[in-house]
């Protein structure tokens, strides 16, 4: 066997794969003297039919495949041996008019090469941004927590503190829904006295659009999907069953040991700084994900280097169970074309700086996540063979294994970008956090 290679650019390359007799005569006589032994022809005793019989039958379809294996174990073997980097796989050349009956066979393969290039991690800076929970938040929490744990009072009348719970109607629209909110949600004073002063069985005609203060409240409290709640604009009817005050509850030991386990904490000072650290850990996890974003999406922009485009698309035409059109493959690249390049950006990363996901790691990772989960519902103090058995349950299933190694690496790529990046820190309360990355309308 022979193997050739024509690099037509950087990107592109042809391997030719030349097969002689030599290479798989000896293989082909061997399976035929097999299959003479073992072949059930009628008018012959088993193993007495005529090799030339056997060679008619059987012949062919026996070189056709030892010749296949050769040409797969070779290019295999190849491209391993020459630490060529290919995108997708090999592409064989359709051969009008080849010829099973020759001795010596030729194939040609084209290859998709990875494109050299560097990656620059001290390119623009990068917000990494610190959210911290600002007095007005804390005092908030506080808030809702001496109403949820405060007492329900009826009212016969709404008033400005009132909880309402009622039906939302429009037949036209389909909507049906029962909901509960407190007038804290309505938008605008107009709104809000439509409510005032009304009493329980009494119905309210309403406009939906600048009803609430949050579109995600309209979708909730109507039951109506994202996309028909964004600019709503209908008069819908509510009628108002209930109307309930909360008397506040007192901030006493009593409601700290049922917040926070007995004598853990005694003053509202303890209760602040404990709303403050909890919610300080929740936004780690929001900073670091757009953190992470963030870099992605601009090593992907910054990260400049070419793709065998054309190969791809034939490559992409063919992959699948269903052979695509030419305009169906060029679609496809354009959705993967930037996941492609990120991957190929990653796998750069991983190389240059070591990056390992170890059997161990994703060991650890798995028992710290069910961790967290089993504490979700109150099953604080897990055994450690507990969390091994249930680790091992999740770790013989390989597509959690690879669900699981993702999240690894990525949480590993974080820890590199922190530590590597280009970053300027920035100290933000949640409320402008959420301001300056989704805008005023989120």
């Amino acid at each position: 066997m022979n193997i050739t290679r024509e690099n037509i650019d950087a990107l592109n390359a042809v391997v030719t794969v030349e097969i002689a007799e030599a290479d798989y005569s000896e293989k082909v006589a061997k399976i035929l003297t097999d299959y003479r032994k073992t072949a059930n022809i009628p008018g012959f005793r088993k193993g007495h039919v005529p090799m030339g019989l056997v060679k008619k039958q059987y012949g062919k379809a026996v070189l056709v495949d030892e010749v296949n294996k050769l040409l797969q174990e070779g290019l295999n073997k190849y491209l391993v041996e020459e630490k060529l980097d290919i995108l997708g796989n090999p592409l064989p050349r359709m051969q009008e008019e080849f010829d099973w009956d020759a001795e010596n066979f030729s194939f040609e393969f084209e290859l998709g090469l990875a494109p050299e290039f560097k990656v620059d991690l001290q390119g623009e800076a990068i917000t990494q941004y610190n959210i911290i929970a600002d007095d007005k938040m804390i005092d908030g929490q506080v808030e809702n927590i001496r109403k949820q744990y405060g007492k329900l009072i009826s009212q016969d009348e709404v008033s400005e503190e009132s909880e309402v719970t009622g039906v939302f109607t429009n037949e036209e629209a389909g909507i049906e829904n029962n909901a509960t909110f407190g007038l804290d949600k309505i938008k605008g004073k107009r709104n809000a006295n439509k409510f005032v002063g009304a009493k329980v069985g009494d119905t309210l005609t309403l406009k939906t659009k600048g009803l609430f203060n949050d579109d995600n409240d309209l979708m909730n409290f109507l039951k109506v999907e994202q996309d028909a709640a964004n600019g709503l604009d209908i008069e819908v009817s509510f009628k108002i069953n209930e109307a309930n005050t909360r008397e506040l509850a007192e901030l006493n030991q009593e409601l700290f040991d049922k917040l926070f386990g007995e004598g853990n904490v005694s003053t509202l000072e303890e209760v602040k700084g404990k709303i403050k650290e909890d919610a300080e850990r929740q936004f780690v996890q929001q900073s670091d994900q757009r953190l992470l974003n963030d870099v992605t999406e601009g090593l992907i922009e910054n990260t400049k280097f070419d793709l065998p485009a054309d190969f791809l698309k034939k490559w992409i035409q063919s992959a699948g169970e269903q052979e695509l059109t030419v305009e169906q493959a060029e679609e496809e690249y354009g959705k993967s074309e930037k996941g492609l390049r990120y991957q190929l950006i990653q796998d750069k990363l991983v190389k240059e700086n070591e990056v390992q996901v170890q059997f161990e790691d994703l060991k650890e990772f798995s028992k710290q996540m069910i961790k967290a989960q089993m504490a979700q519902f109150g099953q604080m103090n897990p055994s450690d063979q507990e969390l091994e058995d249930i680790a091992a349950r999740i770790l013989s299933n390989q597509e959690e294994v690879r669900r699981l190694t993702d999240q690894l690496l990525s949480q590993k790529l974080l820890e590199l970008f922190k530590e590597k990046a280009n970053l300027k820190k920035k100290e933000v309360t949640y409320e402008n956090f959420v301001k300056e990355v989704y805008g005023d309308g989120h």
